[in-house]
């Protein structure tokens, strides 16, 4: 359905805002977006004057056009759900715990471990998001690693690991925006940008010294981490509805690591195969060419069904369940999945306000072009307005289509020295938005992934998106006073000060923000 824009200027941004504060006030997620979304209506149908009528016909009717839109991601979830169900009622989620618990002797070795399999897992971030959670939540738990530091590691190695992996679907949503009048292509373009995405290497390599480091965390998740440590299951206070759903089932005690391993390595497996046939691989397309042209939705909406097959035949002739067991199991665990289902729905909606009807994107846009600012201060800006504009809308790749032109367009004219540079800035600006936005889905899915309160989430990460989104500002402020020396030098010197100064951080932080 097609919804004419409104150009409404600086009231654009008032949705956002309304969402993005009343969630963290009220720690309502559902009731924020809700009335964030109502309120970009609202001033939508003023402005066109659609009246009372127009505003919930509007609302409807785009929330109808979103969920279209991502028909397939709502089938995948509800068979993901359904398939963390039967691999839990098997005993295979139990297995897997036990025999973890067996080869990783330390808490320390598990969240390493942890943010391993995330770096592994980078073809998707919400295939990263919800598979990495399925696997490792039941050793975190046993080891008493609260569920906020898991949804953190989840979530910081999803999208930062998807803008830095040529082969992603990331890196074709980045290379579809590049101009093809530049002179180099959007490969050659995203490949060159990966030293500078500033947040994503910095992100990737904060999991890594957090994971390994003892009391190393800072802020609220210092403290979640102490309320994990001290309690001997998840925490009572805050239920989270898969585990509610999860915890009625009655687990076979007979249930092997292979229930838990064969189910998702068919997941991933077919997942691959849909996403290149769906791609073209089998049509002539290169590999990387078939990854990037590939619809990611129904590639690994193909995966979780086909996955679903492989764990009846695994699950019910040996007896770990029984037929009917098998599909009430199923039911239970598309029912686990229907809060997440509903905060993404009011996501997407609230995105589809933006940049459908509000045109949010192109009005910050604008401020861009319009800022008259020295040349080596356009790197460190891009990277704010870009991470600014992302955690407004709660999508990275709307960023991508909207920034990246300007930015080259702008960096041609005036400093085509500093080009990729600021691609990679506005790259790494976006991935900080996405990575830590209320109403971001791969945020909301990492919560999801964890089991963790979404308003939990969120709030414990922040402090810790902050810390190196104020690293890499200060880090293209030098990558811009450096650009002149060359790409590679500039490299040679942005990243080991910006790498120096995160591991400084690291070390204070937690004595000047211990928690409460």
């Amino acid at each position: 359905m097609e919804f004419e824009a409104a150009q409404v200027g600086f009231l654009s941004i008032v949705p956002p805002l309304i969402a993005i504060s009343l969630a963290l006030i009220t720690k309502e997620v559902i009731f924020s977006l809700m009335l964030g979304i109502m309120a970009g209506v609202g001033i939508y149908s003023f402005v066109m004057g659609l009246g009372v009528t127009g505003l919930f016909s509007t609302t409807v009717n785009l929330m109808i056009t979103k969920v279209g839109e991502n028909a397939s991601m709502v089938i995948f979830l509800a068979m993901l759900g359904a398939l963390v169900a039967l691999i839990t009622r098997a005993g295979g989620s139990r297995a897997y715990g036990n025999w973890a618990s067996r080869k990783l002797k330390t808490p320390q070795s598990v969240s390493l471990t942890t943010g391993l399999l995330g770096i592994i897992i980078f073809i998707d971030d919400y295939f990263n998001c919800l598979t990495v959670g399925t696997v490792m939540k039941p050793v975190t738990d046993k080891y008493r690693i609260s569920r906020e530091k898991l949804a953190y590691i989840i979530d910081a190695t999803a999208a930062p690991v998807c803008i830095i992996a040529p082969i992603s679907s990331w890196a074709a949503s980045v290379i579809s925006y590049y101009p093809t009048e530049t002179g180099i292509t959007g490969m050659q373009a995203f490949v060159g940008s990966v030293p500078m995405n500033l947040y994503a290497v910095l992100t990737l390599v904060m999991v890594i010294i957090l994971s390994i480091r003892k009391n190393g965390d800072f802020g609220p998740m210092a403290a979640a981490q102490r309320r994990a440590r001290q309690r001997t299951s998840i925490s009572p206070e805050q239920p989270e509805r898969v585990d509610d759903e999860l915890s009625k089932l009655q687990v076979s005690d007979q249930g092997k690591v292979v229930d838990l391993l064969i189910p998702v390595l068919f997941l991933v497996g077919f997942s691959i195969l849909a996403m290149l046939f769906y791609g073209g691989y089998w049509e002539g397309k290169t590999f990387a060419a078939a990854i990037g042209d590939t619809d990611a939705g129904s590639a690994l909406s193909l995966g979780g069904f086909a996955s679903l097959f492989v764990a009846f035949f695994l699950f019910v002739p040996r007896k770990l369940i029984s037929f009917k067991e098998f599909f009430a199991t199923l039911i239970a665990g598309v029912t686990s999945m229907i809060g997440a289902l509903i905060i993404l729905t009011l996501a997407w909606t609230i995105s589809g306000v933006c940049r459908d009807l509000l045109l949010t994107g192109p009005y910050v846009a604008g401020l861009v072009e319009r800022s008259q600012l020295p040349i080596v201060f356009i790197p460190a800006l891009m990277f704010l307005f870009a991470a600014a504009l992302s955690f407004a809308t709660g999508t990275a790749w709307g960023t991508f289509g909207i920034l990246i032109p300007i930015t080259i367009s702008v960096c041609d004219i005036v400093a085509p020295h500093l080009s990729i540079i600021s691609l990679s800035a506005v790259l790494a600006g976006s991935v900080f938005g996405d990575h830590c936005s209320p109403i971001s889905d791969t945020t909301i899915l990492s919560s999801t992934g964890a089991g963790c309160n979404h308003i939990n989430h969120v709030a414990t990460q922040i402090p810790y998106a902050l810390t190196v989104a104020v690293i890499c500002f200060i880090g293209y402020i030098i990558a811009g006073l450096t650009g002149g020396l060359g790409f590679s030098l500039s490299v040679a010197i942005t990243l080991p000060v910006s790498l120096v100064m995160l591991v400084a951080a690291l070390l204070v932080l937690p004595r000047v923000m211990p928690g409460s």
